[in-house]
């Protein structure tokens, strides 16, 4: 499910997009910085602000990353939407990915 976010780190913020999401993390697409595993960054959604945990990193092209977080903390309704319907389907997509970078989530 595609969401705007901002990702801040450093006090800096990038606007990006969410690409699989579910209450424990996502993939997070559309950035142009490179961000490190281990990092803390903050994402934002609306009024709403967590701190998430980079755990792998693609380079999709010269100009773009994607990024898989984890929650630091896990808050309710965080996304603002209802994720009952979609969640089994994504946590396999980022299980998927977590396993394929060799991470665990």
């Amino acid at each position: 499910m595609v969401l705007p976010v901002k990702v801040s780190l450093s006090g800096t913020t990038y606007l990006a997009h969410t690409c699989d999401l579910n209450r424990r993390g996502a993939r997070i697409g559309g950035l142009r910085s490179l961000l490190q595993p281990g990092e803390t960054v903050c994402l934002q959604r609306g009024s709403k602000k967590a701190n998430f945990k980079v755990v792998w990193i693609q380079q999709l092209d010269t100009n773009e990353v994607q990024v898989g977080l984890q929650a630091q903390d896990l808050q309710a309704n965080f996304w603002g939407i209802d994720l009952s319907t979609h969640e089994n389907e994504n946590k396999n997509k980022v299980d998927a990915l977590m396993a394929l970078f060799g991470k665990n989530s």
